[in-house]
């Protein structure tokens, strides 16, 4: 980046380019609208001290003065700091541009055809808001990044009177470019459909036809580089394919969105009330860590349900607003019952998923990896080494300034803890610009670990337990008021209620949230009674539990849903539970009555979005340790077996073994994402059909081979071979019978993106990206003839059905027909207005058709 640096009162001049490690001071950035070429001031007339005669140096003067007056010593302008004669300068230009607008102190719209100087035939001046919603800057291309990418934009009048800015003006900008108004306030443009961001774009012009395309980079944060001269339909689709690759890399990473985690948590316990949380913001731990640059690890510990989860939950909401535009915030809450999201592994995904939807271009730092490996790259042995790497690229991006890292229940990292906890060790000591937030209960693993970490801050819940005691009573006043305004309770009643629960939390949000839960649910009746029929203490108010459940007419049901719901290795549905129990079964048509029968067993589980999940990972290790002979009386082994048992009674009840059902089958194996292996197992199946002569074979192949994606693909005329043409610059030729590679065919310089056979399958004709068409031999795989003569890539090839011509489409928006024999080139066709994606001849080989791609166009 090069910018203009001011010189006194009036003067200014060029900086020399700025290197990506190189900090950039403080700027302010012009977004207008380009009058004629040789109006505008170039970098060349900077460069040599001409120009200032020029109308556009209005422009320069107006930016120069108004920067100043905010007290900023550079700006930057497109017209004269890009030099346009360096294309890789340009090319750089064009994909860091949102980039620079986003990180500028000040946007200036200059707004040359709105006048605040006019007045009426009165004298008074006229109104400017008219002119103001039909400038032509609302109408161009690059204009629509310099709206949304910079946080303040100011508009000035061409008397450089200041009109309002982005947000005062708001309402307008929204009727005028029906851009919705979260963007114009800074809502991720990541947020919006692809389909919204090109809408935006579509009744904007640009000078070149490519500029459409290319002005819209940043708003979908994505790198290529410029290419001029092919059509912005060949433009468009380079845009597409690349949104395309970023978005596949994102769906694979995804493993679980921490936002609806927090969602999810938040609503389970019955909504974050500040009070409960506020008291952290004013802790000197928290204040120390938060302040001081060099405390960049914050441990917050303490014993099962003392409110942990939903104190960072408040720490989340607290740090969102108050780092929004410095900073990227990332979190991530483990839990042991859930095998998504109780690993190291997963953790990683959670925190990368996160700081990529919040700024996409990150995905670079995946991608370099995701290309050649897809979705395995997170999920096979190496996981992990990978994504630590990848992690540790991200965190060093210059483009970033600084991130908050929070990871919730880290003692529920089941799989790698000692990795998880190792990384943020090293993180925290290594990258300056990471601050991380951790909890747990107490621990010794994890305090042995965290021990080598360096400046670290500790935060005791138990040594804070006034600041807890106040959150849990704040609580527990705004539960007890909600019951006591339901169930009309009496003042005296709702304090004696107050008092006892006050008494016997024992500082812990679980069991004052659980009794409370159990206390919605009773007659305000002697309530008083019945509630201290719950002893203080977790253990013991979970052995009361298991007690009732005990003395109650479904206990031997409700011991058996319970004893399932600890032993599966996933959270299960309620429509799962009924084919698991069997005194459940046939009641997935009802499943109220199904989760009537859960609530049976007391407050130990929960239900959300109709799957089963213990109330608190402690009520789970309750059940394995000190309730472990009550629900599983005959080891946990029966247990297992009977889920064994009934998963494969259900499957023979619902599966059909007529084979008329048979994508059935392959239903099944999709469930359980077992395609590949179902595909090894019926690799041949042959049914003989009685009555019949002959014996049908019926065979499914799953051919692979090639390293990356495969572009095209194509049988032969007797269907004894299949062609696959790939990224990876070959084609292979395959045996459909059974599955066999012939050859391997190399020779072109980059993917191949079309392949056809000859009538006779004698021929075998390639197109690839690298301008050529290829012959092959079929059967010897020996190139026959390369065909040159294009100037773009090579989307299609056809031969002509006897054999003797072939016909070839291009990206340079032409068609060439071929002499198949000798190779040459028989007639060029023009006449379309972008890439030709497709060629077909008829089958009397006397006419051939061709296929466009037309932006905006069908």
């Amino acid at each position: 980046m090069r910018l203009l640096q001011c010189n006194g009162t009036s003067g200014y001049h060029l900086t020399e380019l700025f290197t990506s490690d190189e900090p950039i001071p403080s700027y302010a950035i012009l977004s207008h609208t380009w009058g004629a070429e040789l109006d505008e001031v170039t970098f060349d007339d900077l460069t040599n001290g001409t120009g200032t005669d020029k109308p556009g140096y209005e422009k320069i003067r107006f930016c120069a003065e108004q920067a100043r007056q905010d007290g900023l010593d550079y700006f930057w302008i497109d017209t004269c700091c890009i030099n346009g004669a360096n294309k890789a300068e340009l090319s750089q230009t064009i994909n860091s541009m949102f980039r620079w607008y986003r990180n500028a102190a000040r946007c200036y719209v200059y707004l040359s055809d709105v006048s605040t100087a006019k007045r009426d035939m009165n004298g008074d001046t006229c109104e400017w808001e008219p002119t103001f919603r039909s400038s032509r800057w609302f109408t161009r291309g690059w204009t629509l990044q310099e709206l949304l990418a910079p946080s303040s934009v100011e508009f000035f009048s061409q008397q450089h009177k200041r009109l309002g800015d982005k947000c005062s003006l708001r309402q307008q900008i929204h009727e005028i470019t029906a851009i919705p108004e979260a963007a114009l306030q800074g809502e991720p443009l990541s947020q919006f459909s692809v389909n919204d961001r090109l809408s935006w774009i579509e009744y904007r012009e640009t000078k070149l036809e490519e500029d459409k395309v290319y002005s819209l980079l940043g708003i979908f944060d994505v790198f290529i580089p410029p290419i001029y001269n092919v059509g912005v339909g060949r433009a468009f689709q380079r845009l597409l394919d690349e949104i395309g690759k970023l978005e596949k890399c994102t769906q694979d990473l995804h493993i679980t969105d921490p936002r609806r985690d927090k969602a999810r948590i938040e609503k389970t316990k019955g909504g974050l009330l500040e009070d409960s949380y506020y008291w952290i913001l004013e802790n000197p731990d928290f204040q120390r860590w938060r302040d001081n640059s060099q405390s960049r690890l914050l441990w917050i510990k303490g014993d099962p349900g003392k409110g942990k989860t939903m104190l960072l939950c408040g720490i989340i909401n607290e740090l969102s607003k108050s780092i929004a535009k410095t900073a990227l915030l990332s979190y991530f809450f483990c839990q042991a019952t859930d095998s998504r999201i109780n690993n190291a592994t997963a953790v990683l995904r959670g925190l990368i998923y996160l700081l990529v939807n919040q700024q996409p271009s990150l995905v670079s730092h995946i991608r370099k990896k995701h290309d050649q490996t897809g979705k395995a790259l997170f999920e096979d042995a190496n996981a992990w080494v990978a994504l630590s790497e990848i992690f540790t690229d991200i965190v060093q991006d210059p483009s970033l300034k600084s991130i908050y890292l929070i990871i919730d229940a880290l003692d529920e990292c089941v799989i790698d803890l000692k990795k998880l906890l190792d990384f943020i060790v090293q993180t925290s000591s290594t990258a300056s610009r990471v601050k991380w937030i951790i909890s747990s209960r107490n621990l010794p693993d994890v305090e042995e670990r965290l021990e080598r970490a360096g400046d670290k801050v500790r935060l005791s819940l138990e040594l804070n337990a006034d600041s807890v005691s106040a959150a849990v009573r704040s609580y527990i006043r705004h539960r007890v008021s909600q019951t006591a305004q339901d169930k009309k309770y009496s003042d005296q009643t709702k304090h004696t209620v107050l008092d006892y629960l006050y008494t016997n939390a024992n500082n812990t949000f679980l069991w004052a949230a659980l009794v409370c839960q159990n206390m919605d649910k009773m007659s305000r009746f002697n309530i008083v009674t019945k509630l201290k029929a719950f002893p203080p203490g977790l253990n013991s108010l979970y052995k009361r539990m298991i007690q009732r459940i005990n003395d109650s007419d479904d206990a031997d049901l409700c011991r058996r849903i319970l004893a399932i719901v600890t032993i599966v290795y996933r959270p299960i549905t309620l429509q799962e539970l009924t084919s698991l129990v069997e005194e459940l079964n046939g009641m997935a048509e009802d499943l109220d009555l199904v989760r009537e029968v859960v609530n049976l067993c007391g407050s130990l589980l929960t239900i959300r979005d109709g799957i089963v999940y213990f109330v608190h990972q402690s009520a789970k290790d309750f059940l394995l340790t000190e309730a472990f002979h009550v629900i599983f009386p005959s080891g946990s082994e029966t247990v297992h077996y009977t889920v064994f048992f009934r998963s494969l009674l259900t499957m023979s009840n619902t599966l059909q073994r007529d084979m008329k059902k048979f994508l059935y089958w392959l239903e099944a194996l999709s469930l359980c994402k077992s395609i590949p292996q179902g595909v090894i197992a019926i690799t041949r199946l042959e049914t003989a059909v009685e009555g019949r002569i002959d014996t049908q074979t019926l065979a499914m192949l799953t051919l692979e081979g090639h390293g990356v994606y495969v572009y095209s693909v194509a049988f032969s005329h007797d269907s004894a071979w299949l062609v696959s043409g790939s990224w990876d610059r070959t084609f292979k030729i395959w045996d459909t019978s059974n599955g066999e590679c012939l050859q391997t065919l190399e020779g072109h310089g980059a993917r191949v993106n079309s392949v056809a056979f000859s009538h006779d399958s004698a021929w075998l004709a390639s197109g690839s990206y690298d301008c050529t068409v290829k012959i092959w031999d079929a059967s010897s795989g020996e190139c026959l003839q390369t065909l040159e003569g294009y100037s773009d890539s090579v989307n299609s090839v056809a031969f002509s059905h006897d054999s003797a011509r072939l016909a070839s489409g291009s990206y340079d928006r032409t068609v060439k027909i071929w002499d198949a024999s000798s190779g040459e080139c028989l007639q060029t066709l023009e006449g379309h207005s972008d890439s030709v994606n497709s060629v077909a001849f008829s089958h009397d080989s006397a006419r051939l058709a061709s296929g466009c791609n037309k932006f905006n166009e069908s």
